[in-house]
């Protein structure tokens, strides 16, 4: 079997997940993008003098201004997440979301944090292809279903989405000179190019998918850590995001790559 045989297999495959799944593709991808503002927000339930304290002392701002960041982080995640799984004012809960996301950058210092700065990056990528979801569902009668002639601010969303997508993987990349190392990287970088770039887009975002989830279960195991420990806040943290950029990715197999890309101009030629 040649090299373009098991490409168009693999691409056969594809296809028929998503003709298999297109029903509920959707929603799983929407459940696994908001997982992380979910997780979040109950934390800021559970953990609220916690959370308060360390605002007071890091901001130096007094007790009001600190329980107020905690309510607003409680109250702006656990709506938004209500009103994009209801598919209600979702590009209202999205907004709301860009928000909280801008504002636990500054407050928690990511900012000066790379790996933490690239990943909420990539949150904002789930955000923004999420936001291209809720603009072709009004314009299709098919929900998850673009229609043929797209408005471009929708399909530089959807460019912006998978790029910032990619930002993700760059934190998961080892400097190391293992054989397994070198080869995770090599194939993990392919697959974040073809993604960005939108060439065979559907097939190396499902491969992503798959991968970052066993890297997740494998690396992120928080339930194998007592609950007392601060390493299990950490690791569940670092799970409910990474299933984040994996819901974002699902809306890209979901959806397609939009008009900006390498398979869309594929079919102009």
């Amino acid at each position: 079997m040649g090299q373009n045989d098991l490409m168009g297999t693999a691409e056969d495959f594809a296809d028929q997940f998503l003709r298999v799944t297109k029903q509920y593709l959707p929603h799983v991808a929407r459940l696994c993008l908001i997982s992380t503002f979910l997780e979040d927000g109950i934390r800021m339930w559970f953990q609220w003098s916690e959370q308060r304290d360390y605002i007071d002392s890091t901001w130096s701002c007094g007790y009001l201004l600190a329980s107020s960041f905690v309510f607003l982080n409680l109250l702006g995640q656990l709506t938004g997440c209500i009103l994009v799984l209801s598919r209600n004012f979702v590009q209202y809960a999205c907004f709301g979301l860009f928000g909280i996301i801008a504002l636990q950058t500054i407050a928690y210092s990511i900012l000066w944090d790379l790996k933490f700065l690239m990943r909420n990056l990539a949150l904002g990528g789930g955000l923004l292809l999420l936001l291209a979801e809720s603009r072709s569902e009004g314009k299709s009668m098919f929900a998850g279903v673009p229609t043929m002639r797209e408005s471009s601010p929708k399909q530089y969303m959807q460019l912006g989405g998978r790029v910032l997508l990619v930002l993700m993987f760059m934190t998961l990349l080892h400097f190391d000179a293992s054989f397994f190392s070198i080869l995770q990287n090599i194939v993990g970088t392919a697959l974040m190019i073809l993604v960005a770039v939108g060439f065979k887009t559907k097939l190396a975002a499902l491969t992503l998918v798959v991968w970052l989830f066993a890297i997740n279960v494998y690396f992120n195991a928080f339930w194998t850590i007592p609950v007392y420990k601060p390493m299990h806040d950490f690791l569940k943290y670092d799970f409910f995001q990474t299933m984040s950029v994996i819901g974002g990715l699902l809306l890209v197999v979901a959806l397609g790559p939009g008009g900006v890309s390498m398979d869309e101009k594929k079919k102009e030629w």
